[in-house]
Formats: structure tokens, C-alpha cells, sequence
């Protein structure tokens, strides 16, 4: 669980020390407007810009029993965020699995992906797509769901 948050930790850590530069050289705008850059780049690299997940076999339970598609996924993923934006309010109709929180899904993206962690992966009806277009996936939802 470390791993997901490193690169925003490193985002507020680099931003605090630019941030107190521009203080000690008495420009406070200039500070707080940087400021408000590296936490909202913290954030959007964050576990928080994503729906919650879950264990991999948890998911792949809830998918056979409601047909909603899963996308493996981790933090700090350029691909993750856009599918994940581009999706908007349909993202909390999928099931997401962060990859780097659970072993059982790094391996099922090893198995999709010939041994790379390579995402989004994200499995439709027991089959894996790498990297989907935003709108194909929202069409392989269900309006059920």
C-alpha cells in the first residue's frame, strides 16, 4: 500500500520546499498559488482520485454476479487517471482493483499481460483489453448497472 502513495508524498514534499522558498523571498501569492498546484497533482496521483477498491477476488465474485466489467489499476498511472476521468460518473459502476494493494490482482494483470503490469487492464465477460477506450467501456456497461 506504500507504493501508492510515494509519488504524491514526493508531489507535497517538493511543493512544501518551493513553497517555503517563494515565502522566504516574500512573494505569498506566488506560494500559495504553488501550493495549490503540487496538492491538487498530489491528489490527483493519489488512491483518493479513484473508487474505492477491491481485492481482486472480491471483484471478480461481484462480476459474475452483476456482469460489471473490473479495471486493474494503480497510483500514479497517466492511463488509470484518464480512463478514470474520461469515464466520470460510470467509473462507480465498474469494480476497480489496485494492483499494487493486492497480490491476487497484480497476478491476474501478469496472466492478462505476459507478465507485465501493464494498466488498465480491465476484464469484460473473462476477457482482458489493455488500455480501452473510455467510450467502448462505458458501452460494455449495462444499463442496469
Amino acid at each position: 500500500m506504500m507504493r501508492a502513495w510515494t509519488l504524491p508524498t514526493l508531489l507535497l514534499v517538493c511543493g512544501s520546499l518551493a513553497v517555503a522558498a517563494l515565502f522566504a523571498r516574500g512573494a505569498p501569492a506566488a506560494a500559495t498559488a504553488l501550493l495549490l498546484v503540487f496538492v491538487l497533482l498530489a491528489a490527483l496521483h493519489s488512491p483518493l482520485a479513484f473508487p474505492r477498491s477491491l481485492g481482486a477476488v472480491e471483484a471478480q465474485r461481484r462480476s459474475e454476479a452483476d456482469g460489471r466489467p473490473i479495471v486493474y489499476w494503480r497510483a500514479g498511472c497517466k492511463y488509470c487517471l484518464r480512463l478514470r476521468f474520461r469515464l466520470g460518473r460510470d467509473a462507480r459502476r465498474l469494480h476497480w482493483v489496485d494492483i499494487w494493494s493486492d497480490p491476487a490482482g497484480t497476478a491476474t494483470v501478469r496472466a492478462a499481460n505476459g507478465g507485465d503490469e501493464t494498466v488498465p487492464t480491465v476484464v469484460v465477460a473473462g476477457r482482458p483489453h489493455v488500455n480501452p477506450d473510455p467510450e467502448w467501456l462505458r458501452g460494455q456497461l449495462t444499463p442496469s448497472t
